[in-house]
């Protein structure tokens, strides 16, 4: 197998991060040769599919593991919350400028505005979600978030949370119009669509099977339906889901040793029901179950895919050794190294419950299920929902120098150290705060180039390198442009 062909960038996977790495790369630096290879039929089919995710904006306006409560009953730090904030506001700005170009079609196409909500049951929680809302109702990027713990306003804005449900417990709601509901596969396909009027050449049907080291570049041995072939490149992104850690693996990169991946799988109920999905507007996110991990989050969406509304709830989540959807029950023990022996046994036993919580949500039946979905929507009809399976998700496994692993649910990039090549490993808030990582890996890169695209990128970001929550006006009119140009609230 002899070299053919050479690139200056070679981007694994098909997915939102490979689009947007690649659509920010063209923008900066348009004489570059970018190569794209997806081992699926097409683009977008693993976790920027649609039905893959929940198709959240993760702004942290809902999510409560961005602000987790405190142990002594004082206001929880708004640290981590603000921070996912302020890099899906770069996401935000970034679509608005690919709009403005015309490399984005109509932003109803991809995002729509839909009011994120907090619902919390119980005393403890419903304090906790009271101490949330005072510290989040003062950051410029949460203006506008309201809190409730009347049943009556909390029926105004979702009518389905509370038409049945008992008046004892204690109840209460926080809600923020700015929230959205955003298609990441339509983003995705679109903007490879405008690649390829580019240059950028987009091999589907096309598995990259090792990446190696060679001489100043990376050798990257491809196989399709014709048979293997070989490649070379001075630049390799791997944005291939659970897929990114086999191929790190395969680099002997020293940045990639130590780390595992704990796959999870998942499910959602749906139903199109007009009479029911014209009385939900929101996407509500609650507490997690005790041991459940954070990407288990019960929540109840409004969702739009190809102009059609639904709803979708859950998700429940599964034990699956695949880190793929269309992955292999082999790719978790073939990732096992001597490097990471000790992180993952150390996570088996750190953590004993997720596992035993995993079992347990796959014995489930739907009608256990749906007992889950009665907690959030009390009249809901089980002729009403169909189940189906969620994308594939492979949680970070890390070195601890005093656990000796831990499990980290997050997005992590691993890069070596003349940064040339990279990956991404872990999921959510993933997608939603991927421009943010793919302008620090675009730097990462091209160290010595980068200084020179600082004009360019704040063309496309008028908010890089700036902390819009310290200044309320920038705040305030970042927020107004971006939903001008994306139809937004």
């Amino acid at each position: 197998m002899n070299s053919s062909k050479h690139y200056d960038v070679v981007l694994v996977g098909a997915g939102i991060m490979s689009a947007t790495l690649g659509t920010l790369l063209k923008l900066v630096k348009p004489d570059l040769s970018i190569q794209v290879y997806e081992r699926l039929e097409g683009p977008a089919l693993e976790s920027s599919n649609p039905w893959n995710n929940a198709g959240t904006g993760h702004a942290a306006l809902c999510e409560l593991n961005y602000m987790p409560d405190t142990n002594d009953g004082s206001l929880p730090s708004p640290d981590k919350a603000v921070a996912i904030n302020e890099q899906f506001q770069i996401s935000r700005q970034f679509w608005a400028y690919l709009v403005q170009q015309g490399i984005l079609g109509d932003p109803e196409t991809f995002i729509h505005s839909v009011p994120h909500m907090t619902f919390v049951r119980g005393a403890k929680d419903v304090d906790y979600l009271a101490r949330r809302f005072e510290v989040l109702k003062n950051q410029p990027l949460f203006a506008g978030i309201e809190f409730s713990d009347i049943p009556e306003k909390i029926a105004e804005w979702a009518p389905l949370l509370i038409q049945g449900r008992g008046g004892d417990e204690p109840i209460a709601a926080t809600r923020i119009e700015s929230g959205t509901d955003v298609d990441f596969g339509s983003i995705t396909r679109q903007l490879f669509a405008w690649l390829e009027t580019q240059g950028v050449e987009l091999s589907v049907g096309h598995e990259v099977k090792s990446v190696k080291r060679k001489d100043a570049s990376w050798r990257l041995r491809v196989a399709n339906q014709s048979g293997p072939f070989v490649v070379t490149a001075d630049k390799v992104f791997v944005g291939a889901g659970g897929w990114a850690l086999k191929l790190l693996q395969s680099s002997g990169i020293p940045e990639a040793k130590g780390y595992g991946s704990f796959p999870v799988s998942g499910s959602f109920l749906r139903t199109y029901n007009p009479d029911i999905v014209e009385q939900h507007e929101a996407k509500v996110y609650s507490q997690a179950s005790v041991g459940a991990p954070p990407m288990s989050v019960p929540h109840l969406d409004t969702r739009v895919v190809d102009g059609e509304k639904s709803l979708l709830f859950g998700p429940y989540a599964g034990a699956n050794p695949k880190f793929l959807k269309n992955g292999s029950i082999l790719d978790l023990p073939f990732s096992i190294r001597l490097a990471n022996i000790v992180p993952y046994l150390s996570v088996a036993v750190s953590n004993l419950a997720l596992v035993k919580y995993l079992i347990t949500e796959v014995l489930k039946t739907k009608g256990k299920k749906f007992e889950s979905l009665l907690d959030f929507v009390p009249t809901a009809d089980p002729q009403d929902w169909d189940e189906i399976i969620a994308g594939q998700r492979a949680q970070v496994i890390k070195k601890d120098a005093v656990k000796g692993g831990v499990l980290q649910f997050g997005t992590e990039v691993v890069m070596s150290a003349d940064g040339t090549l990279s990956g991404l490993l872990g999921a959510s808030p993933g997608a939603s705060t991927g421009t943010d990582i793919m302008i620090k890996i675009l730097n990462r890169a091209f160290a010595d180039e980068a200084a020179s695209f600082e004009t360019q990128l704040h063309k496309i970001v008028p908010s890089l390198g700036t902390t819009l929550s310290a200044d309320a006006k920038k705040a305030a009119a970042s927020l107004k442009a971006t939903a001008k140009v994306l139809k937004i609230k």
